[in-house]
């Protein structure tokens, strides 16, 4: 049995256990930016696949005190690291220090490969690693003096689910975007429109989410290479993945000023498999008539940092905000804009603080008629 951690984005750590708790994972803790769970091979490669809201799957290896290189060195060599680690398998190490007195990261990764390459040279009686086959890559954390050290079951990021292969330069993170899709509660059932899709992905992840096709069925993780238990988790936890999507049409509408968007959003979409699920449309926002519509609105709008400049997007949130008064349709819009609510013309019923990467963030819930 192993305990792994699931590194979040700030403000989805609830949803990311709200995830594992309902498919069933055990020992689920929700921490700040991070959600631990316990469990096998099969548990690692589930969580893999089919989280939407996480970022990655760390295996943790052990966590302990380390005040010195000294004892980072021999409490990292201490560890089994032959039961992890195949011959000839590769072991890159990164990490992080913070309010440590090991603040320096070189030096910390120089000292766990060290202690690494130590004991599996004394446990396999040999003078040389290869280190030419398959990745595991070592992950450690200094916090507060307290090292935790990790394995990598992921590779690249959950949230590079593989469809989008071009973007534009105001794209949420796929996690991200399911994660509002998450906080709607959208089931497929009632009407849902992007006005501002950009690259597709808040009504990708939308239909994906509906459709109950896994984020990682399609694509490729380190753990499924490292040994016959992982690959066999792995193989049959993507089989039942797949087999329990569904492909039917949504009342999802994807639109946007911009025909380069709408078409960059065809094409992802259809990369993820539900190019045929949605309709796309080249409209402006503030042209539709929301008073006629229903169901549920999420968008995106620009933010004033990397497109258009802070006193535009304002305009067009107050722009917007007169076209959709009235509506019932219910609003779920991000912006990091302190003052968009003032621009938008109402307060929100409720707002919930979330991050775009590096850029804070509200999603602002309008949902009361």
């Amino acid at each position: 049995m192993y305990r792994f951690s699931v590194p979040c984005l700030m403000g989805v750590e609830g949803l990311v256990a709200d995830e594992l708790k309902f498919k069933g994972f055990d020992s689920v803790q929700a921490e700040n930016g991070r959600v631990l769970f316990s469990g096998d091979e099969e548990a690692c490669a589930r969580a893999n696949i089919l989280l939407r809201c996480g970022e990655r799957v760390l295996l943790r290896v052990a966590d302990f005190t380390a005040k010195s290189f000294d004892a980072l060195f021999e409490n990292v060599k201490a560890l089994p690291w032959e039961e992890y680690i195949g011959r000839d398998e590769a072991f890159p190490v990164k990490g992080f220090s913070i309010h440590s007195q090991l603040h320096s990261v070189p030096d910390c990764q120089r000292i766990i490969k060290k202690a690494v390459v130590e004991r599996l040279k004394l446990v396999r009686r040999t003078d040389w690693l290869e280190e030419t086959g398959v990745r595991h890559q070592i992950q450690f954390s200094l916090m507060n003096d307290r090292c935790e050290v990790y394995l990598d079951t992921t590779g690249a990021p959950l949230f590079k689910r593989g469809y989008k292969l071009e973007q534009n330069d105001a794209t949420l993170r796929e996690t991200l975007a399911a994660s509002m899709v998450k906080v709607a509660r959208w089931k497929g059932r009632e009407d849902f429109i992007d006005p501002f899709c950009g690259s597709g992905t808040i009504a990708i992840e939308a239909a994906m989410t509906a459709l109950n096709i896994a984020p990682g069925a399609r694509r490729q993780f380190d753990a499924a290479l490292w040994n016959d238990r992982f690959r066999q988790a792995f193989a049959q936890a993507r089989a039942r993945a797949l087999a329990e999507e569904r492909h039917e049409k949504l009342p999802i509408l994807a639109s946007d000023i911009d025909p380069n968007c709408v078409r960059l959003t065809r094409e992802n979409a259809v990369r993820a498999g539900v190019g045929d699920c949605m309709e796309y449309a080249v409209q402006n926002a503030l042209d539709i008539d929301w008073r006629d519509r229903t169901g549920v609105m999420m968008a995106n709008p620009p933010y004033g940092v990397r497109m258009l400049d802070r006193q535009q997007a304002r305009k067009l949130y107050s722009d917007l905000g007169r076209a959709m008064a009235g509506s019932s349709v219910k609003k779920y819009i991000i912006s990091s804009d302190e003052q968009f609510e003032q621009a938008f013309g109402k307060p929100a019923d409720k707002r919930r603080k979330l991050y775009n990467g590096m850029i804070k963030c509200n999603l602002h819930l309008y949902f009361k008629e």
